[in-house]
């Protein structure tokens, strides 16, 4: 059975380690928790420090990214709308500027796969070029898991 991975990217307003930033900063780790504790959840993007805060994948440093892969997309729904990440999510205006262009993206991978930020990045840029498709699209498209042989 296909799982669902998702790419998400956020444009910080303020270093990691600003003021402004600490309330989003404080939350990073129980957030991730949840998500890891969510039904469906399957992995996460994650360095030593448990998060993803330090990957550098697009030329602007103060680009963070979160990328995961959950067994289907509504309990991904589930976990980014009707949990506490969505309760933390309503402040991102607060920590992220306003982004121009995809900053999330959704794409099919075979069970037991674990995305690369390079494929992550490659799909982000397939739905910024084509718009929603079945090999990159966003929750207000979704496409059907391909049968995978």
């Amino acid at each position: 059975m296909p799982h669902l991975a998702q790419l998400n990217i956020g444009t910080l307003r303020y270093p990691i380690d600003h003021p402004n930033t600490q309330e989003f900063v404080d939350n990073i780790d129980r957030i991730n928790q949840l998500a890891e504790r969510s039904p469906g959840f399957v992995w996460r993007l994650k360095d030593e420090a448990g998060n993803a805060t330090n990957f550098q994948v697009f030329p602007n440093p103060m680009t963070i990214v979160n990328m995961s892969v959950w067994e289907n997309a509504d309990l991904l729904k589930q976990y980014v709308y009707r949990s506490d990440h969505a309760q933390i999510m309503r402040k991102r205006q607060q920590w992220f500027e306003k982004h121009d262009g995809s900053f999330m993206v959704l794409w099919w991978i075979p069970e037991g796969h674990l995305p690369t930020l390079a494929e992550a990045k490659q799909r982000l840029e397939l739905l910024e070029k084509n718009g929603e498709t079945a090999e990159a699209f966003t929750f207000r498209k979704m496409f059907n898991p391909p049968q995978l042989a």
